[in-house]
């Protein structure tokens, strides 16, 4: 798939992506088999790409992610997400730190020198509205280590972190500070791929700074960082905390909020569905309409948000109006005179 970078000079990515390359990215960023994939078309009713976990036809499982799958992601044929904890040790790693919002790319980069100050050698990835600042380490480090210190390296500079009442702010990948085994956590978009949903560009690639834009460079950019170790990052955490506002954050309401302030007749799809599990900050359960086509065999193609149940959306590409008919409850239009 050739592509034109920033400079203007066109790459044929895929014959550059190498096994050996694929090999490289596993290296730094993969440390668990599941992963998610960004759709390939946009959603009908949103326009966005959504990221949802691989199936076979058959509704099964696939296999978990290869160095083939990630050989793709960097020749651009599909677009991979990583989950950043290992349920089995409570690692990581990495820690990414994402920043969509203004005024993004400057709280990133006084992040970034910070973190220089302590040794620690981050690298800034672009993005679409700000970026991703990455921290590799020697050995996967727990979870609760990792967000413990940059929780409290953000909130010394001042840097606004996205929850406990702010809408905008850094959101620190792992989110969580343990998961359990059948849990996923948030994934998060593997770098030095395509993003489909860039606004700027369909098949827009966001490189790393300080580092030429080929494959080549940037991972071997990113092989010569220093990675921080368990020691050093003991020492950064000692006597610490997850601040007592983002507490909350690291905890997972135990059912779904089954009816929530509505009005009379109001529709609520708790009502037709039920809910297999929690994946980050959505509930999993077997879209209606997909199920009436005999599709959804593993029942996971439907999510609604924990924080807004009103707002669901089908991974398959179902639209709100054909699930509603699903269930028999179809949105009457407004007819005006």
């Amino acid at each position: 798939m050739p592509y034109t970078n920033e400079r203007g000079t066109t790459v044929d990515h895929q014959r550059h992506a190498t096994a050996e390359m694929a090999a490289q990215f596993h290296r730094l960023f993969v440390n668990r088999r599941a992963y998610t994939l960004q759709s390939y078309k946009p959603h009908p009713d949103t326009g966005r790409h959504y990221y949802f976990r691989p199936k076979a036809r058959d509704g099964q499982a696939l296999p978990g992610l290869s160095l083939e799958t990630l050989r793709q992601h960097l020749a651009g044929e599909l677009t991979v997400g990583l989950y950043s904890i290992n349920p089995k040790t409570q690692r990581s790693k990495w820690v990414a730190i994402d920043a969509d919002y203004k005024n993004a790319v400057e709280h990133l980069l006084k992040l970034q020198y910070e973190l220089t100050q302590d040794g620690v050698e981050p690298a800034l990835e672009k993005s679409n509205r700000g970026g991703h600042l990455w921290i590799f380490f020697e050995q996967p480090a727990l979870a609760r280590d990792c967000r413990v210190y940059i929780y409290h390296t953000a909130l010394r500079l001042g840097l606004p972190i996205k929850g406990a009442g702010l809408p905008e702010g850094i959101e620190i990948f792992p989110r969580q500070d343990e998961i359990e085994s059948n849990e996923f956590g948030n994934a998060i978009r593997a770098p030095l791929g395509v993003h489909r949903g860039a606004k700027e560009s369909r098949g827009w690639r966001f490189w790393f700074y300080n580092a030429d834009y080929t494959l080549t460079d940037q991972l071997a950019y990113l092989g010569r960082l220093r990675k921080v170790t368990e020691a050093e990052l003991q020492g950064f955490v000692a006597g610490k905390e997850i601040p007592a506002e983002f507490v909350q954050q690291t905890r997972r309401p135990e059912t779904p909020r089954r009816y929530y302030t509505s009005a009379p007749g109001e529709f609520r799809i708790f009502d037709y569905v039920q809910v297999r599990r929690q994946v980050g900050r959505n509930w999993i359960a077997r879209c209606p309409s997909c199920a009436g086509a005999n599709r959804d065999r593993s029942g996971d193609n439907l999510a609604i948000a924990v924080e807004e149940p009103r707002k669901y959306i089908c991974w398959a590409g179902c639209s709100k109006e054909m699930i509603r008919e699903a269930v028999g409850r179809p949105i009457v239009q407004k007819r005006y005179a």
